[in-house]
């Protein structure tokens, strides 16, 4: 519950470690900077220094669970020298200051933040290392080239003094422009497992989401929404005010929601209310496959050219292959939710989102306000899948606050939440691929059919490839399909290494060696790759093994995958062991590497085994999450992480699983079984 007074809320603790997020003082136009609270001093942007030594690190990223909160910190505390048994995390408030460079918004998406922020997040803390030392130099009177920041405290020769006594002095310098930052690692922070900010609350249950929000006078409300483009036909309104509890509710064409004391009251009044609508005719999963087909029919746009497919090919006739990926849900544990609070022309929203830019701009425009009236607060986010990228609830609960004159908790309940997904796009991916005569590829053809503005930048293979060839074509989905956690890269990455594999098979020359003759100079996936080897135990993946690889180029990283798998008792694929060897470059914090890979092989793995949604009227039908066959947290298969050592700048590794994981196990089970599996998510009676 959120305490009114100073708006604030706990999120961490345990093992002397404290993170509160305070929104009591954040600025309220666009432009503002950090706002200081009662003894606390501003260092520009990204920090504040409070008289008892606490460090206030103002992160622009959404905690997703990936620890960025963690992360962001680390990168700043380092170069700082501050101590981590006082280090807080609060929301960055809304600036064009915290706008993510690679992503040209503030937005948390495709493995971005520590690339787009650990350069301005470094220079914060040596910014504010400068000054500390400077004004403690001043009091000793001595050079500031003989003074040191570690542990929270300035040091010279025996003396110290802690950052709180030194904050508002310093606070007063002017900053210098040609800062130099320390030595990756210096501050003793970079490159430690240092515990998770975050984990602590959300372990004993503390830590406070969007369906938390508490505020005076807040009801609760529950709604029933069209599918996309339908709109509501008719109602039981007798049938829904005879629930008890229930204060209002609301109509309009797109949706039926209900306003009541609790949510349940709402909830069940709008099970009573039957409500019925209509969708788009032929919004089908049929119609999904048709339409990515039809797509070849029309012109592609050239995504890469090297050298000259066409005379590369020639009159021969490459070999090919046809791998297709259905959608994919996110299956959230968080429901859609909101609440909004209108009053006095000014809008309050609490929501999780990814987007912040998108979602505030959208509750400005629901508001009828300018964007400057409207303060977004940014609640950590109940789940890692991308699904908060788009904040749908947010305008419905607007909606609701206006109609009801008080604020406004809306929560959609599971299934509603499932029928209002964005799934993952689907894809045909049509490959072709020419041998070389020293045994590796001369040319190489991709032609893929997806979602318009579809980004498929693992098409382009990771290999020294002379001909390379890859087109996208733009098909008109019967749905809306919505960003996720690896991005576009993962669809493409499962052709692409899918057909390496294949290629290597069909001149028998062993998949690791076939890959690691092509790599040309790519030092850093040639370490990756011998590294899952070794540590995985290779066998040469031949007839009978039970041994798959994969590997990718992505987000500034390298991964490569080695998987154990076969078929089962049950005759369900049984995925055993993955090794993973990552280069991420400059590593900020193990922990989090390690946390990153093995969930995104988790929930890849996931997404490759659970049968693929049924669409109908242009939304999935919502399926019970125990109907779904999805795999199980025990067994799970073993997996090992090895963090590849590099002096490269630090690159993204959220996503790098779901690149590999789902090709290296279709190429395990290529080896084990002597059958190919083109087609996500895998299904043995059919394939």
């Amino acid at each position: 519950m959120i305490n009114l007074d100073r708006r604030t809320m706990l999120i961490g603790g345990g093992a002397g470690i404290g993170l509160i997020v305070a929104f009591s003082l954040w600025p309220r136009e666009i432009g503002s900077a950090l706002a200081p609270e009662k003894g606390e001093q501003v260092f520009g942007h990204y920090l504040k220094i409070g008289a008892d030594g606490e460090v206030t690190v103002a992160v622009p990223q959404a905690e997703t669970g990936q620890g960025i909160w963690t992360g962001l910190a680390q990168l700043v505390g380092d170069e700082l020298g501050a101590d981590w048994q006082n280090i807080a995390v609060v929301p960055a408030p809304d600036s064009p200051a915290y706008v993510n460079a690679l992503l040209k918004g503030r937005a948390t998406a495709g493995a971005t933040s520590i690339r787009a922020f650990h350069e301005p997040m470094r220079r914060a803390g040596a910014t504010a290392r400068d000054l500390l030392i400077r004004a403690a130099a001043r009091r000793w009177n001595v050079s500031a080239a003989e003074c040191t920041a570690s542990g929270g405290n300035v040091s010279h020769e025996g003396k110290a003094l802690p950052f709180g006594k030194l904050a508002e002095e310093a606070a007063g310098l002017r900053p210098d422009g040609d800062v130099v930052l320390r030595p990756w690692g210096a501050g003793g922070l970079l490159g430690k497992p240092l515990p998770r900010l975050d984990l602590p609350a959300k372990s004993d249950g503390t830590l406070r989401f969007a369906g938390d929000v508490r505020l005076p006078d807040m009801v609760f409300a529950s709604v029933r929404m069209a599918p996309p483009g339908g709109a509501l036909r008719g109602f039981s309104r007798d049938a829904a005010e005879r629930q008890p509890g229930l204060q209002q509710l609301v109509v309009t064409k797109a949706w039926l929601a209900a306003i009541g004391e609790t949510w349940w009251a709402a909830d069940r009044a709008l099970q009573a209310a039957q409500p019925r609508f209509t969708g788009p005719a032929n919004a089908d999963s049929a119609a999904i496959g048709e339409a990515l087909d039809a797509a070849f029919e029309g012109s592609p746009d050239r995504l890469f050219d090297q050298g000259d497919f066409d005379k590369a090919s020639g009159s021969v006739h490459p070999l090919g292959a046809t791998y297709r990926i259905a959608p994919a849900m996110h299956h959230s544990l968080e429901p859609m939710v909101a609440t909004a609070r209108l009053a006095n022309g000014r809008l309050e929203v609490w929501a999780p989102v990814q987007d912040y830019d998108r979602a505030h701009a959208a509750a400005a425009d629901a508001a009828g306000l300018k964007r400057g009236r409207v303060v977004l607060y940014p609640m950590p986010i109940g789940d890692g899948t991308g699904r908060a990228m788009r904040a749908y609830a947010v305008g419905i609960a607007i909606e609701l606050a206006r109609r009801a004159g008080k604020p406004v908790q809306l929560a959609v309940p599971a299934y509603g939440s499932q029928n209002q997904d964005r799934p993952r796009a689907p894809l045909i991916a049509r490959m072709a691929a020419l041998p070389s005569a020293a045994g590796s590829l001369e040319a190489w053809s991709a032609r893929l059919s997806t979602a318009a503005g579809t980004e498929l930048a693992g098409a382009i293979p990771p290999y020294s490839i002379p001909s390379i060839r890859v087109d996208r074509f733009n098909a008109d989905l019967p749905f809306e399909p919505g960003y996720m956690r690896g991005g576009s890269e993962a669809l493409a990455s499962f052709a692409t290494e899918s057909f390496v594999d294949e290629m290597a098979r069909s001149l028998r020359a062993d998949p690791f060696s076939f890959r690691m003759g092509m790599l040309g100079g790519d030092v850093r996936l040639a370490k990756a790759l011998t590294a899952a080897t070794v540590v995985g135990a290779w066998d040469g993946g031949g007839p009978g093994s039970t041994f798959g690889l994969a590997a990718a180029s992505a987000f500034g990283s390298r991964i490569a995958l080695l998987v154990q798998a076969g078929v089962g008792p049950d005759q369900r694929i049984k995925v055993e062991r993955m090794v993973a060897a990552v280069d991420c470059g400059r590593v900020v914090n193990p922990g989090l590497v390690r946390q990153q890979i093995e969930g995104s092989l988790m929930q890849a793995l996931d997404l490759a085994t659970t049968p693929a949604p049924q669409i109908v009227a242009g939304m999935p039908i919502a399926r019970p999450l125990a109907a779904l066959g999805r795999s199980r947290l025990s067994p799970m298969p073993k997996i090992d992480v090895e963090i590849v050592p590099s002096h490269e700048m630090p690159g993204g590794v959220s996503g790098l699983g779901h690149l590999v994981c789902a090709a290296a196990i279709a190429n395990a089970l290529a080896s084990a079984t002597g059958r190919r599996l083109r087609s996500l998510p895998f299904d043995l009676m059919t394939s």
